[in-house]
């Protein structure tokens, strides 16, 4: 063989110009870029030192040969043209990847397969002894990769992608590869700061990664050296001597790098469960002695106590993938970056985000930007200074600009609601999981003007709707409802927990604009009705539309106790898209409990059966409420057993009509709220309250006793009620006396009929 090999070498996508001054430095020539990748000409032992101290690459490929193809069989040909004698032994084993496509080959399988026989070919002996395939630990790996008819044979040196350095055996739910964090840092300037002597601190680091690469790089320790199997252990090629010389000197470098006074590389996570696999990935890669590892979160995390030592702050917060993480991931964004101006000055901090909008909300600018990939997702390292000159400051407004702006808030009364645009979708429910809350923090989060504007609304409802409650020992009530229509989304307060559930913005809306917007408001939000920012959840209600049902996705059943005309009432604010208490129809349940004493009450769709409990308060002889979820049923005997109605109130699993067209009892009250829309698998058919109510009002007036009523309501903003229905019973609309003072602006929140026999 020559002694010198064309190299290819592999690397995440957007990692090619870190790899090619990596591979220049460790001895590659006439060093090339090409997408995920990067070529160039070496000798062996360059090839043995790129394997054994490449950060960056997944893989060393050393070609063997290049040639044109136009089909199958010349493919064949040409890898039976090596001599695979000089690389395998016939009694060998071998493993064969294929990338690319063209020239008839549409299959990489299928290309594998011809390059695997060819090779087999080659080396078969007269006795018909010949190699075998060995996908895990192969003596020899081969690689083809078919590039617009040309093949490129190689050997790959590297075995296992040389980013499994074997420490991380442990890992949280998206870790970063153990290149890419090495890149991250390399960019982040730390073997800079490191040979400075600088300090390192991880305040969300997970199972540790960046710690144990940092900590490689400060100690000079080739990121494979304790690697014991490589793609060229068992190849005929390979040259023993040569590798113990250069793996002894990364030995030697190693324990020379470990005996200096080890550098300060601090890593802080949250999550107790990821603290001991971290610690255990720190051990297996033998760097106990230079990485610490402590539960905490990120608004307490504490640089190295001299206040002279400065270093770096580096971080991968998450991404979030789920409805309902908005306000978690902002407030941290703003816990990140108040903590680096409070306990960090002059520090460095790189921010690795798949959300760059979200480091905008830091209050620290970036000086620099670098684009990469985690994977699919394209992902942004922000580069800050922490000194004051970087600081996001406020907005530079004179006093007459901000009194202006207060002023033009207040003129927003009159701007009719857009909440009305959207109904309110069935009882089932919309599941959606927040993410895990920050911990509270110090100062407070700057605000943009459109963000002043929202919190000096919602100041003003407070105040207003506060006293009202307060008067009406009222502690769960909405205090904002789409009041300005850049800001669409409704604001319940329940005690001392803020429920947010931000509408759908209209296709004409810019995304972007629309996601800036919800940033500004719930940066204002935990300022503005002075509640922690950890007690703010958000959800995102979508138009109602066709068969689409909302299902439960979350299961942390964390129950909050909320008080309401006497009773105690359970909610759940994280689980689904409504809360288990619907606060417009507190003056109907009012009503109810008023009404109820020596009654029989029929509550059909019950939902959690709060009108039930209202009803059982107000004297009722029996209750009975009727619904087909046993979830919402099993929540409906908790709120009755809370306030010790557990006694004469039934309840019931069913569909309304089919249970309605079986009963023959009778009932003073019944109160009907039904979903616009349910085509429950539990059902036969589907409901819609359209299309069905005149049916359902029908069989509900069938069961009332003499001098009986019938409350009638649902929330369905195109609803007609039936005009003939006015011929056969006495019906009179309610609507106006069953919405309070905090739904007082949104006219079409529902509609209620009293319905009685005539």
């Amino acid at each position: 063989m020559s002694d010198r090999f064309e190299l290819f070498l592999t690397c995440p996508k957007g990692l090619e110009g870190l790899l090619a001054e990596e591979a220049t430095a460790l001895g590659l020539e006439e060093t090339r870029e090409h997408t995920s990748a990067v070529r160039g000409m070496a000798d062996m032992e360059t090839a043995y030192r790129l394997c054994l101290w490449s950060r960056l690459g997944n893989r060393v490929l050393l070609v063997l040969k290049r040639f044109a193809m136009k089909d199958a069989e010349e493919l064949y040909h040409g890898v039976l043209d090596v001599e695979w004698q000089d690389h395998l032994l016939p009694d060998g084993t071998l493993a064969v990847e294929f990338s690319g496509h063209g020239s008839g080959i549409d299959n990489t399988h299928f290309g594998a397969l011809k390059v695997k026989d060819a090779i087999v070919d080659k080396l078969r002996t007269p006795s018909g002894e010949r190699p075998s395939v060995d996908k895990l630990n192969p003596d020899l790996r081969v690689h083809l990769r078919l590039d617009r008819g040309e093949a490129i044979l190689s050997l790959d040196l590297s075995g296992h992608s040389l980013h499994q350095r074997g420490y991380r055996l442990q890992q949280g739910a998206a870790p970063l590869k153990e290149n890419l964090a090495a890149a991250i840092l390399i960019r982040a300037g730390w073997p800079r700061i490191a040979a400075e002597g600088g300090a390192l601190a991880d305040p969300m680091c997970g199972v540790g990664t960046f710690l144990v690469e940092a900590a490689m790089i400060a100690a000079d320790i080739a990121p494979n050296l304790k690697r014991t199997r490589w793609g060229f252990s068992a190849w005929l090629g390979h040259v023993p001597a040569m590798w113990r010389k250069l793996h002894d000197e990364a030995l030697a470098r190693a324990e020379a790098g470990l005996a200096k006074t080890p550098a300060w590389i601090r890593g802080y996570e949250a999550d107790p469960r990821l603290i001991q696999p971290a610690r255990n990935n720190v051990e297996r890669a033998g760097l106990s002695d230079w990485v610490k590892v402590y539960q905490g979160e990120v608004a307490t995390f504490e640089p190295r106590p001299d206040q002279n030592q400065k270093g770096l702050v580096i971080c991968n917060p998450p991404y979030g993938e789920r409805l309902g993480d908005e306000a978690s991931l902002l407030y941290l964004y703003q816990n990140l970056g108040e903590r680096l101006r409070q306990a960090c000055l002059n520090w460095e901090a790189a921010v690795f985000t798949g959300a760059p909008d979200l480091g905008k909300r830091m209050g620290i600018r970036s000086h620099k930007q670098y684009s990469f990939w985690n994977g699919a997702l394209p992902c942004k390292l922000l580069l800050i200074k922490v000194t004051p000159d970087q600081f996001v400051t406020g907005e530079r407004r004179t006093p007459e600009q901000r009194q202006a702006a207060r002023e033009q808030a207040e003129q927003m009364d009159t701007t009719p609601p857009v909440a009305d645009q959207y109904a309110r979708v069935n009882k089932n429910g919309n599941p959606v999981k927040p993410a895990p809350a920050p911990a509270p923090v110090v100062e407070q989060a700057r605000l943009s003007e459109g963000g002043q504007m929202f919190a000096n609304r919602l100041q003003k409802n407070l105040k207003t709707l506060g006293k009202w409650a307060r008067r009406e020992g009222i502690d769960c009530y909405r205090v904002y409802d789409a009041d300005m229509p850049e800001y669409a989304m409704a604001i319940d307060l329940y005690h001392d927990w803020v429920h947010v559930q931000e509408y759908a913005a209209p296709k004409s809306i810019d995304p972007e604009k629309a996601s800036a917007r919800l940033y500004d408001a719930l940066a204002a939000i935990p300022q503005a009705l002075n509640i922690d920012k950890s007690r703010v959840i958000i959800k995102r209600r979508e138009r109602q539309s066709g068969t689409r049902q909302y299902e439960r996705q979350s299961a942390q059943g964390q129950f909050t106790q909320v008080q309401e005309g006497g009773v105690q009432l359970l909610v759940n604010l994280t689980d689904y898209l409504d809360t288990g208490l619907f606060l417009d129809h507190r003056p109907m349940r009012l009503r109810i409990q008023k009404e109820a004493a020596g009654k029989r009450f029929l509550n059909l769709f019950c939902y959690t059966a709060t009108a039930s409990v209202h009803a059982a308060k107000g004297g009722a002889r029996s209750t009975t409420s009727v619904d087909l979820s046993k979830t919402y049923l099993d929540w409906a005997r908790r709120n009755l057993s809370l306030n010790g109605f557990s006694d004469k109130n039934r309840l019931e699993q069913g569909d309304v009509m089919a249970w309605l067209q079986a009963n023959r009892e009778e009932y003073d009250l019944i109160f009907i709220d039904p979903p616009t829309f349910s085509n429950s698998k539990r059902m036969e058919g589907v409901f819609d309250v359209q299309r069905d109510h005149v049916e359902l009002l029908d069989l509900a007036v069938a069961r009332l006793a003499p001098g009986g009523v019938v409350y009638f309501s649902n929330n369905f903003r195109k609803f007609q009620l039936d005009a003939n229905l006015a011929e056969r019973y006495a019906v009179e609309e309610i609507t106006a006396q069953t919405v309070d003072q905090d739904f007082a602006r949104n006219g079409k929140i529902h509609r209620a009929w009293k319905i009685q026999a005539r």
